[in-house]
């Protein structure tokens, strides 16, 4: 009988010329067959020049990659193409301290489930080690199946995973729930721009006077940072998060701050629009779009409406004045990724009347760790 995979926590390299950097390289070449099987492209995949920088900052969150070797790998240390699949892994240390949030990617031949299990174990370990009471994943799929026996509703109503998946099987078997649904929509560019202004015009005249949009390149100013770290914390509030058991975020200027930089340091750029309440001097909502400078492809990300502002158009309002910046300052974009929880109407049809097209879902679960107290 073959044994089954060995699971390591991936070594943190100083470089990624140094011998330790297999585990890195094995970890985005296994991401970029599986992005290629799934949804025909790569441009989900973390490269490994980011994911040093991801794995190197630690302050707001204890991060990890473990990875599973295949057990035929004599060699010493293992070589990128000897990693079969992994688990990444954060645990906030500001807030949500119950939880640990993974990801699992498996090479695409390996269906028999014996590595989805091993990493799945391992992850439930080192939670379970760190005193986490709740393990969340997170699982790519495309396309998203129609309603019947083949698919695995999320409890919201809205959205669906395959039931055969290999992902879906393993994650069933180890006891997950699923939560949440989330729609991967991707837009393809250019826009036309008739159609953008006519958007934006129309979204304005609904919002009024009272409302107007500011659009940074790249940069928070500081007057507004705070502001900004307010709205992201809200982030964690606003939106559906269906029975996840998360709870709200902590986020001041500091820790935005170390957001961005961390951002740049993976060598990406990002264009904000927020809307401002003119007669309060405060910010209503934002949204931001993400991505590496040279390349074609970026991703729309945060986007929020305080609660206390919406039924104004300002979502609508934002991204149209982001899409027209973005398309004037880099022709050179062609598409564009985001993702929504299947339940958010709103958004959703915002994204829809812009041009985003559904591509696939991200399914969201959870598993409740026993309590090791007497």
């Amino acid at each position: 009988m073959t044994s089954g995979p060995r699971v390591v926590r991936a070594p943190h390299p100083p470089h990624l010329d140094h011998p330790d950097a297999w585990a890195y390289k094995g970890r985005a070449d296994v991401e970029v067959e599986a992005e290629l099987a799934t949804f025909g492209h790569d441009d989900l995949v973390f490269p490994a020049d980011q994911i040093l920088v991801i794995q190197g900052n630690q302050r707001y969150a204890r991060r990890a990659v473990l990875v599973a070797v295949d057990p035929a790998a004599t060699a010493d240390p293992p070589r990128p193409r000897d990693v079969v699949g992994f688990a990444s892994y954060a645990m906030p240390l500001t807030d949500n301290t119950h939880l640990l949030d993974a990801t699992l990617t498996v090479r695409p031949g390996r269906k028999d489930g014996a590595v989805h299990d091993a990493l799945l174990a391992a992850v439930e370990r080192d939670a379970a080690e760190a005193g986490r009471r709740t393990v969340g994943l997170a699982t790519d799929h495309a396309p998203e199946p129609p309603p019947g026996p083949g698919a695995i509703e999320a409890p919201t109503g809205s959205g669906r995973v395959p039931a055969d998946d290999p992902t879906v099987r393993a994650a069933l078997r180890a006891g997950f729930t699923l939560r949440q649904v989330e729609r991967y929509s991707v837009l393809t560019l250019p826009v036309d721009t008739g159609l953008l202004g006519r958007l934006h015009a129309e979204a304005a005249e609904h919002a009024g006077d009272e409302y107007r949009t500011h659009v940074w390149d790249d940069v928070v100013p500081d007057e507004w940072i705070d502001q900004v770290a307010h709205l992201q914390q809200r982030m964690s509030t606003d939106i559906p998060h269906g029975d996840l058991e998360v709870s709200e975020e902590a986020w001041d200027a500091e820790r935005y701050r170390s957001l961005i930089d961390e951002q740049h340091a993976r060598g990406n750029v990002f264009r904000m629009a927020v809307a401002e309440h003119v007669p309060s001097g405060t910010l209503a909502g934002f949204t931001i779009v993400v991505g590496p400078a040279t390349d074609q492809f970026a991703f729309q990300e945060d986007t929020l409406v305080l609660s206390e502002h919406r039924g104004r158009r300002l979502g609508m309002l934002m991204k149209a004045a982001n899409l027209l910046a973005l398309q004037a300052d880099r022709p050179g974009m062609t598409r564009i990724h985001t993702w929504n929880a299947e339940e958010n109407g709103p958004m959703l049809d915002i994204n829809v009347a812009l041009g985003f097209r559904g591509a696939g879902v991200c399914a969201l679960w959870e598993k409740p760790l026993a309590s090791s107290g007497g």
